[in-house]
């Protein structure tokens, strides 16, 4: 989904890099292909690009339809002050990547970002048993491996076989036909109401019985969709956590405010991570 937004208003973007990562293709999805894109070495480094003022948006990815939550993610939204303001979801198409001389009978190491790489387990084990598999920060950071030896594949994506001069071996290897990543778009900056919208909180809990309950209950009783519930160890006691909630409203819906007035009376901690269009 492209937003079709006007790039020459838009300032920098910042994305986990190197080139030729699905948080590319993300950011250029959403925001369209003549954006001005700054590669971050992790995820962390996008979040701090965007607290700085560096860049006006950063892009990361929350979670994997196959592989679940991104916690690095979710760790640095605890203690960012950068707001949720958009989301986009990528098709994950994963392609065996590998210098133009080399054949599917060369390869001695498999290379990509440990999810990929999970993410590709039938593939592998049918396809290359004994194959030595490599972890890297990130599938392009894998393409550059690739790139340097002619015995070394990757696990990318085809826009990472175009950066880095490689050919696809094998396309759509992922296991699951239906991969898809969901990515958020972070900003400092609030959203207005669209109308259709998402609110992202996190809500910190007493380690007592019943806890997950009191704070569920006030979304059923104001009848407020649940999207997705995920937990967190907290770091701030042992056995305590946060739930990452998204919903569907936005934070100045009537029943947001009463949402928000219940889980005060219910004594637990809320921090409000954005509230930004769904994506459709």
């Amino acid at each position: 989904m492209s937003h079709n937004t006007d790039t020459s208003a838009l300032g920098k973007v910042a994305y986990l890099g190197p080139e030729g990562t699905y948080s590319q293709l993300a950011a250029m999805e959403f925001f369209g292909a003549g954006v001005e894109l700054v590669d971050c070495a992790s995820i962390d480094d996008v979040f701090i690009a965007v607290e700085e003022g560096r860049v006006s948006y950063g892009i990361v990815p929350v979670e994997n339809s196959t592989e679940g939550a991104i916690n690095n993610t979710q760790d640095c939204l605890v203690d960012s002050t950068a707001r949720i303001i958009g989301e986009q979801v990528v098709s994950i198409e994963h392609s065996l990547l590998a210098q133009e001389a080399s054949s599917k009978a060369d390869i001695k190491k498999i290379a990509s970002h440990k999810q990929s790489l999970a993410q590709c387990r039938t593939y592998l084990t049918k396809n290359f048993p004994i194959a030595q598999q490599v972890e890297c920060s990130s599938n392009a950071e894998a393409a550059i491996l690739a790139q340097a030896d002619g015995a070394t594949a990757a696990i990318a994506s085809e826009l990472a076989g175009q950066i880095y001069s490689l050919r696809s071996l094998e396309s759509r290897i992922q296991d699951k036909s239906n991969n898809r990543t969901r990515f958020l778009v972070l900003a400092l900056e609030e959203t207005e109401a669209s109308g259709y919208d998402k609110t992202s909180i996190l809500v910190y809990t007493e380690n007592k019985p019943g806890a997950l309950f009191r704070v569920l209950e006030p979304f059923e009783k104001l009848g407020l969709s649940l999207t997705r519930i995920e937990t967190r160890p907290s770091k701030k006691e042992a056995w305590e956590y946060v739930f990452f909630i998204d919903f569907e409203g936005h934070v100045d819906d009537e029943a947001t405010k009463s949402l928000f007035s219940a889980l005060k009376l219910s004594r637990v901690e809320v921090k409000v991570l954005g509230s930004y269009p769904l994506c459709k």
